[in-house]
């Protein structure tokens, strides 16, 4: 029966009918050894104790070992993971050590960086502060020169003026020249940006005081016309 089955499994079968036939021929197979072992008379144990007590204890050493060979298994199986836990253990707080080295290290750097970037920038800006004072100098001491020249001291220009019409050479005030009030009206705008005002007094040339005016260097108040400030160019 069982080289029927062999033959028959060696035939080709189409894919679709091969799983069918495959568990057909184990139904036929289980069903025949059923058969055998319905048909067969069971062997009987000897009623002798001894016997007995001998395939018992054999039985049992035979338990024993293969317990013993489990628990020897199970037993090492647990210290490799032990072993592995402790390595992984180790591994980890070594990371870990890593990476606080790393965090501490890398915010030194963020702090060394900051500082440096605030040192860089307060020395440049010291160099272009130094700079721009070094130019405000140039240009006041040429402006200084060029209004000398062409603008001088009211007094001296007005006794040349009387002298020449024959007329009396004091004047009713210590006039400023248009220097000195170029250099007020400058720091009241800047000093008192608020309060840019300049009041006119005898000492200020009315000339001077309307060529400022006329050529938009100076501007009036809007509701007291003895005050003039700066026009805000830097603005």
């Amino acid at each position: 029966f069982q080289n029927r089955l062999t033959l028959l499994g060696t035939e080709t079968l189409p894919e679709s009918d091969a799983q069918l036939t495959l568990l057909m021929m184990q139904v036929k197979a289980l069903t025949a050894e059923c058969n055998q072992w319905q048909n067969k008379t069971p062997e009987l144990l000897p009623n002798k104790q001894e016997i007995l007590l001998a395939i018992g204890k054999k039985e049992l050493q035979k338990v024993d070992h293969e317990l013993e060979t489990v628990l020897s298994c199970v037993q090492s199986k647990n210290r490799k993971l032990r072993e592995d836990l402790q390595r992984e253990q180790k591994w980890l707080e070594e990371q870990q050590q890593l990476v606080e080295a790393l965090t501490a290290r890398q915010e030194e750097l963020r702090n060394l960086v900051v500082e440096i970037s605030e040192t860089r920038i307060i020395r440049e800006l010291s160099t272009k502060i130094v700079k721009i004072r070094e130019y405000e100098k140039e240009l006041l001491a040429a402006l200084g020169e060029f209004l000398e020249e062409h603008f001088p001291v009211p007094e001296e220009q007005g006794n040349t003026s009387k002298k020449k019409k024959g007329l009396p050479t004091e004047l009713p005030a210590q006039l400023i020249t248009l220097h000195e009030i170029l250099e007020i009206l400058i720091e009241k705008i800047i000093s008192t940006p608020h309060q840019p005002y300049l009041t006119i007094n005898d000492s200020h040339w009315p000339p001077y005081i309307e060529m400022l005016l006329r050529y938009g260097i100076a501007l009036r108040h809007p509701e007291d016309p003895s005050k003039i400030r700066l026009e805000a160019f830097h603005q």
